[in-house]
């Protein structure tokens, strides 16, 4: 676990902190760590509650970038109360996926809602919890407009929402983008860019454990995730030699660089073009899945089994690729 995290002594002027160890255990019974880690500024990551968490702290509070899983909330709790005692204020989600929404609904009540100041000068709460900012797309997700059961309960679902560009916070002395990212990983995707500390939370347009997963069901794209990968580059800025300067928290897996993501987009773009020169020579999937296209990245972030394997990475691209000349 250590090995795969980028090592502590790497973060400027955070090089003195320990990592926080925070012992888990999930509702299935075995056991899990979270574990804090210094990223830079007063940026912080929580890995081991499912999707990495982002946190800001400062005078003011606390802002999350995603909430982890439902049944690992007490531990997230847990782990922001040892890293600062003022409220939780803002809890900023980049996509719907479970593993970043899921603790929405716990943990939003163990913060507040500002409204103002009363009479004595003390700040008043509206009393609902943490407000939750998300981009439209990700609330239609999570309510299930069309009159379906919703898969998360109203607690978990966005308090306030952007449709396009960007929504930006001032907090903490810091000003904060949630960017919009159409049709990557989903079409309700965002980053977000901590401008002052120079670190990007990326949510799952970029991970380093496995392909990013492109979920055609809930609009994804490959060139999407290609599109959000170069916005990505766009906004970091390596301090020498590739190294350092502007750090990433991924979806999943360890803190990145510049470098670290653009060895990811160019992984993405060779196999899109391996899988798109097949396509143009009539391949079908089934002969494209057996060509091995992938087989000089699989090492690193294929899989046989599981949620993401390699075949259904490779079957995503082939349909972002051919869906547009089956309309």
């Amino acid at each position: 676990m250590k090995k795969a995290l980028r090592k502590i002594s790497v973060f400027g002027a955070l090089a003195g902190f320990a990592a926080i160890l925070v012992s888990a255990q999930d509702s299935s019974g075995s056991r899990g760590g979270i574990e804090v880690l210094p990223v830079q500024g007063s940026v912080y990551m929580i890995h081991g509650a499912g999707g990495n968490i982002a946190i800001q702290i400062g005078s003011e509070g606390v802002v999350l970038v995603n909430t982890g899983a439902a049944s690992m909330s007490p531990q997230v709790i847990e782990a922001i109360r040892k890293l600062s005692d003022k409220p939780l204020q803002y809890i900023i989600n980049t996509s719907a996926d479970g593993d970043f929404v899921g603790g929405n609904d716990n943990v939003r009540k163990a913060g507040v809602t500002i409204t103002g100041a009363n009479v004595a000068g003390n700040l008043t709460d509206a009393g609902v919890g943490a407000q939750i900012i998300a981009h439209e797309n990700l609330l239609n997700r999570m309510s299930a407009p069309t009159g379906k059961a919703s898969p998360f309960p109203f607690g978990a679902w966005p308090t306030e929402t952007y449709v396009s560009g960007q929504k930006e916070l001032f907090f903490n002395d810091e000003p904060i983008e949630v960017q919009y990212q159409p049709a990557a990983h989903t079409d309700g995707d965002s980053i977000v860019v901590f401008r002052h500390a120079d670190v990007i939370a990326t949510g799952d347009v970029f991970r380093t454990d496995s392909y990013p997963i492109i979920d055609l069901a809930r609009g994804g794209s490959v060139q999407g995730e290609l599109d959000a990968l170069n916005h990505l580059l766009d906004v970091m800025i390596p301090k020498h030699d590739e190294e350092g300067g502007t750090y990433a928290i991924p979806g999943h897996g360890r803190i990145c660089d510049e470098f670290d993501v653009l060895e990811y987009r160019d992984m993405v773009t060779i196999i899109r073009d391996r899988i798109q020169a097949s396509i143009k020579k009539g391949q079908t999937l089934a002969q494209i899945k057996d060509a091995g296209l992938t087989k000089d990245y699989d090492g690193r972030f294929g899989s046989k089994s599981g949620p993401w394997t390699t075949d259904m990475f490779v079957e995503a691209i082939y349909n972002s690729l051919t869906q547009k000349s089956k309309k």
